[in-house]
This record gives structure tokens, C-alpha cells and sequence, in this order.
């Protein structure tokens, strides 16, 4: 099929993006921070109570964290070296900041809390006393497993989280280490599209916040529900608005006027939109005479910012200017490793008329590619990008 730019992007939108992209070598993204902006407002106007922590390892780009900054956003990390760019940027407070990541050293537990961040992620007994030792007297809230794996574009619940047995075990363990058991956090899985996710998520807060009420005395103050709310790829889904009237009645349902603290950490729904990866057609073949299928390769691949399409998760639209007949084809990235095949199962249609030297425009394209770009497979540079 052909993909219609204008269904993703208006023309003032992508007319802004083109005119940087046109003066540009490939492979590139180009990322306009005005829909980024924009996207915050639309976020927050969702969920009007709600306390946005940006979640950082989308794309830590200088001009994103400074905009989000000003727009009063808080962050979540991932790691120390993401926590240095933070607060290089300058006026971002720790109060600002939580160490999101259930896997992480002592060392760097420390690290967090000598620059005064107070707020820690846990899923397991090992870690949440590193952070006693390391963060005393900080707050913590506990990752539970949730399902959604089916449903989500790319799932989240197997590396991370415990079941929520374990996660009230060690919300008792973490009073008794003299930390403050603050709240519980899921993910239900990134480009999330069932919005009854959250439904089954939210029901097992809710029990896990009961019974700790009621059987040891331990009031939780927070439900961290992570990120999950879409991009436009080629399979569209229901709008942020759609997503946030659902979940605020999930919310309502459970806790009514008892309703705790909410925080969300975005990422893909607030960067992909506002990106277009750039790239060039190195090559177009064909593996034998009677091949039905071209091949085309592009400068741009999995080791160079397309790892999600790995197992074909992500389908970014893919806009060309040349028009005309199509064509299935499979698409491919330039390196020496057999694995560099974006799209080979689900076929994408380009013009017969595709050139070598043609531009190939990745749509949606913000959010997880400058950060999944390799330093130098191939001797290849890491994925470029120009902020307007």
C-alpha cells in the first residue's frame, strides 16, 4: 500500500521537517520539537492530576530535555550517565528525578542519592536492599508483572517486574529496612493498544494497596503506570484522548475519592510523532530471474536505529516521493550481517519506479532510534539527528 504523509503529518508539519531533511547527508532523523510540545499539552490535558516523568531513554537529546524542563516536566532514569545529562542541562531539582530501572549496582544507588534523588524502583529482595544500604530512608515503590504482551507492539512484563505476592513481601521488608514504601508501578508494554490493559493492572493495585492497608498497616501514597500510550505506525489506534478517558474511569472505579498519587512516564507518544528518519536507497536487486519480490537496501538499518522493527514489531510508514505502480518488496540495511532485514514477513509496497539514490522517509521516527543507534558496526557512525 502507499502511504498518505498527510494522515500522519499536516502540511505545515512536514513541510518543516522536509525543508531541514532536504539540506542533510542520510541517513538522518529530523525532530521538531514544536509537536513534541505539543504532544505534552495534549498529554496533561488527558490526565490533568497526573505527574509526567519523561522517560528519558526515548530520546535524552539536549533540546528535548531542555523543552520538557521548561514545560515542568519530571524525569525518569534509567541509569547514571542518563542522569548526568539530566542535570547538565541545568534546573532540573531531584525531587524531579527517579531511578526507574530495577537493575542497577549499589554503587550507582549511590550515585543517585549523593546528587538527593529519593525515589527508587524494585523488583526483587537483592536490590531493595542495596538501595536500604546505599539510599537510606528513600522511597521505593515495587514493579509488578502485568499481561499484555499479546496485545502490546512491544512487550515490556517478562525482564522486569515480580508478581504482586512478592511485590507486598517486599513492601514490608522495605518498612522494615527503614525505607518508606511509597507506592507500586507496571508497564503494560510499549504501543500499547488494548486499553483494558490497564484495567487489569490498575484491579491488582488495587488489591495489593488493600491488603497492605488492612493487614500491616502500610499506606501507599503512589501508582507509578509507566508509558504504553501510542505512536501513528502503520497499524493506527485509538487517540491519547480515547486512552485517558479509559484509564481515569479504571482509576475512578478502584480508588474513588481515595485516589493516590498518579505518575506517568512517557516516551514513544510524546517523541515518535514529531521524528522522520531520512535514509537513501544504496542498492535494489532481485535473487534470481523469476524473483517476484525486489530487495531493497537502504543506508539506514537495525544496528543504525531500526531495532524495533526486529521480529517486524515497529512498521514505521514509509514515504516516498516517486509515484506509480507498486511493488512488494523487503527492505534491508547496509551492513555485513545477515540479521540487518527490517521488513521481509510483512510486505511493504514501493513504486516500481524506486531508484537507486531515491529517499526513503521513516515516519514516526523520534522516539527509540538515535538511542538503539550502534557506535560502529561496520565502521557505520551513529545515527545523526537535527532538531528544529
Amino acid at each position: 500500500m502507499s502511504i498518505d504523509v498527510h494522515s500522519f503529518y499536516t502540511p505545515e508539519q512536514f513541510n518543516r521537517l522536509k525543508a531541514v531533511a532536504d539540506t542533510k547527508e542520510t541517513p538522518f532523523v529530523v525532530i521538531d520539537t514544536k509537536m513534541i510540545d505539543e504532544a505534552y499539552t495534549e498529554l496533561t490535558k488527558g490526565f490533568p492530576t497526573a505527574d509526567v516523568f519523561y522517560a528519558i531513554k526515548a530520546n535524552p537529546a539536549p533540546e528535548i530535555l531542555t523543552m520538557l524542563r521548561d514545560r515542568g516536566s519530571n524525569f525518569d532514569v534509567a541509569s547514571r550517565y542518563e542522569l548526568d545529562k539530566l542535570l547538565a542541562i541545568g534546573g532540573v531539582t531531584p525531587e524531579q528525578v527517579s531511578y526507574g530501572n530495577t537493575i542497577k549496582k549499589a554503587k550507582d544507588v549511590r550515585y543517585f542519592y549523593e546528587k538527593g534523588v529519593r525515589m527508587f524502583a524494585t523488583d526483587s529482595e537483592a536490590d531493595l536492599r542495596n538501595i536500604a544500604k546505599a539510599a537510606p530512608g528513600s522511597r521505593v515503590y515495587v514493579r509488578i508483572l502485568t499481561e499484555g504482551t499479546v496485545s502490546a507492539d512491544w512487550p515490556l512484563s517478562r525482564k522486569f517486574g515480580c508478581r504482586p505476592d512478592m511485590a507486598m513481601d517486599l513492601l514490608i521488608l522495605a518498612k522494615e529496612l527503614g525505607l518508606e514504601p511509597y507506592g507500586v508501578s507496571f508497564h503494560v508494554g510499549s504501543q500499547q493498544r488494548d486499553i483494558g490493559a490497564w484495567d487489569a493492572a490498575i484491579a491488582s493495585v488495587k488489591v495489593i494497596f488493600e491488603r497492605l492497608k488492612h493487614e500491616d498497616d502500610i499506606h501507599l501514597k503512589m501508582i507509578n503506570m509507566g508509558g504504553g500510550f501510542p505512536a501513528n505506525y502503520i497499524s493506527r489506534t485509538n487517540d491519547l484522548a480515547t486512552y485517558a478517558e479509559e484509564i481515569t474511569r479504571f482509576l475512578e472505579e478502584d480508588f474513588g475519592d481515595d485516589m493516590p498519587r498518579i505518575i506517568l512516564e512517557p516516551g514513544r507518544s510524546l517523541i515518535s510523532n514529531a521524528g522522520i528518519l531520512v535514509s537513501e536507497v544504496v542498492l535494489i536487486s532481485r535473487k534470481s530471474h523469476t524473483a517476484l519480490n525486489r530487495w531493497v537496501f537502504t543506508d539506514v538499518g537495525k544496528f543504525s536505529g531500526l531495532i524495533e522493527t526486529l521480529d517486524e514489531s515497529i512498521k514505521y510508514p514509509i514515504h516516498v516521493e516517486k509515484t506509480g505502480e507498486l511493488e512488494e518488496v523487503i527492505i534491508a540495511g547496509p551492513t555485513c550481517d545477515s540479521a540487518d532485514i527490517m521488513y521481509e514477513h510483512y510486505k511493504y509496497g514501493l513504486p516500481l519506479n524506486l531508484a537507486i539514490g531515491d529517499r526513503l522517509y521513516w515516519l514516526s521516527t523520534g522516539a527509540y532510534t538515535t538511542t538503539y543507534s550502534a557506535v560502529e558496526f561496520n565502521g557505520f557512525p551513529p545515527l545523526k539527528s537535527y532538531y528544529i
